[in-house]
């Protein structure tokens, strides 16, 4: 029972998922969650589980509806892992299930989770700037799961041929000169408080193209049509060529990114498919928490504001790290 399932949280619940498939590899795992007012991908960003049920509240013919499809499968193992926030109706629905061991969490840095009555494995987990990767984990332990260091970083977003095919074309196509780098931007988020403001990127688009030369690619979800047509209009102005990748298959926006030289992103979900897919990145954050969302590969920086405003992160130290990225060589 997950209530909160945006493409971040979900690529940074895997370890959890994973966890349970090595230990019980035949077992059917059930994803309950919210339902959203947009259609997430859940098989796309999660290979662990088996099938969902979306929990609709809008009528009493839906929650009973959700209550006979959760209640025909004899669950034996329940968690409610409140990684993010402790939910009562997430606990609630856990014990309607029938699960004969519903797993989960008592306290939360001393916090006590009011709703722990309805579990019967739990434990007090001390979570300060601890990473939702190894929050999720901590949970599994509960029933003897576990991952090494090694299994938590071979976590990734496997690319089939064709994502790989899509990539190679669309690059070629959009970025014929090989010699070329190519830099590429996320401008929006689903939060506004995540959200660099738009002439800061533009200054740093045109700061790096004067310095590099560069390609520019913007990527785009459904939420950010906005604010990639408002800086697409201003980049025109200035005369810099970029193209623009609009609500791509997650598969597919991640074989692309693993092919541009690098990638600077607000911190929202495409930042997560950035980091499960290997890409060189450098990601902004604003009021959250870096130790706890920010994607940790070799090539993967974080700048973190240092009044919580995202804002105050000036373009000259995003500039510096981004000239640091791209002086060196291509395969670092």
């Amino acid at each position: 029972m997950r209530q909160h399932n945006q493409i971040g949280d979900m690529l940074c619940s895997l370890t959890l998922y994973k966890a349970l498939k090595n230990k019980y590899p035949a077992s059917h795992i059930t994803l309950v969650a919210a339902k959203t007012n947009y259609e997430i991908p859940f098989f796309d960003i999660n290979p662990y589980i088996d099938s969902v049920i979306v929990f609709d509240k809008s009528s009493l013919k839906s929650i009973l509806k959700f209550i006979r499809q959760l209640r025909s499968r004899k669950y034996q193992l329940g968690f409610v892992p409140s990684t993010i926030v402790l939910s009562r109706t997430s606990h609630i629905i856990c014990r309607i299930s029938g699960a004969k061991i519903r797993v989960g969490v008592k306290s939360i840095d001393g916090k006590e989770n009011k709703s722990h009555k309805h579990l019967n494995l739990k434990a007090d987990f001390d979570w300060k700037e601890k990473h939702q990767l190894i929050r999720n984990i901590e949970v599994a332990k509960l029933i003897g799961c576990n991952l090494s260091a090694d299994e938590i970083n071979s976590i990734k977003i496997n690319f089939n041929e064709n994502d790989i095919a899509f990539a190679k074309e669309f690059i070629c196509s959009n970025f014929p000169e090989q010699k070329r780098r190519i830099v590429a931007f996320h401008l929006g988020s689903r939060k506004q408080a995540n959200i660099w403001d738009k002439n800061n990127f533009i200054e740093l688009i045109k700061n790096l193209d004067l310095e590099f030369n560069n390609y520019v690619l913007l990527t785009s979800g459904w939420t950010d049509e906005n604010i990639i047509s408002q800086i697409s209009k201003d980049l025109n102005l200035l005369n810099i060529d970029h193209k623009i990748l609009h609500n791509a298959q997650i598969n597919k926006l991640g074989a692309v990114l693993y092919l541009v030289d690098l990638y600077i992103t607000n911190d929202t979900g495409t930042m997560h498919i950035a980091g499960y897919s290997g890409a060189k990145m450098i990601s902004l954050f604003g009021p959250t928490t870096p130790q706890e969302w920010a994607p940790s590969g070799l090539a993967q920086l974080n700048i973190k504001s240092k009044d919580q405003d995202i804002n105050s992160i000036s373009v000259e130290e995003v500039y510096s790290f981004a000239k640091t990225f791209l002086n060196k060589n291509k395969n670092f």
